[in-house]
């Protein structure tokens, strides 16, 4: 354990990418990122900032990727809602490419399109939270 609270608690991964891996885990369940209430969210998102100046320094890797896994689809194979710290060093083997090299870049008209689509449904999502 390297950090705890009453929210949340971090602590060493067991299979780590590299050593000073931290998994962020809020002390309740929540299965996926959608479950996870916003101040909880949050609050994980604030202790993993406050960690990971630390990993760095106590890993010597100044580098270092904020991971979340939500749902099968997207590799999570650990159904509890947890934040992956990764210190990264040159040359470690680890990666996450983006782009990723099977996706096209798609018409700007397409991009446009689906940035309406989620500006609308976001302002939908505010005036039912209003109510």
């Amino acid at each position: 354990m390297c950090y705890e609270d009453q929210q949340v608690i971090a602590f060493m991964d067991i299979q780590p990418v590299n050593q000073g891996h931290v998994l962020v885990v809020p002390r309740e369940h929540y299965e996926t990122l959608r479950d996870i209430p916003r101040d909880v969210g949050q609050h994980m998102y604030d202790v993993a900032t406050r960690l990971i100046p630390v990993i760095q320094e106590v890993s010597g890797a100044e580098d270092m990727n904020i991971v979340v896994n939500s749902g099968a689809a997207a590799g999570q194979n650990v159904f509890h809602y947890h934040i992956h710290l990764i210190p990264r060093r040159e040359g470690d083997g680890f990666d996450v490419p983006l782009p990723f090299p099977g996706s096209e870049m798609p018409n700007r008209h397409l991009l446009d399109a689906m940035a309406v689509r989620i500006g609308s449904a976001l302002r939908g999502q505010k005036s039912t939270h209003q109510r």
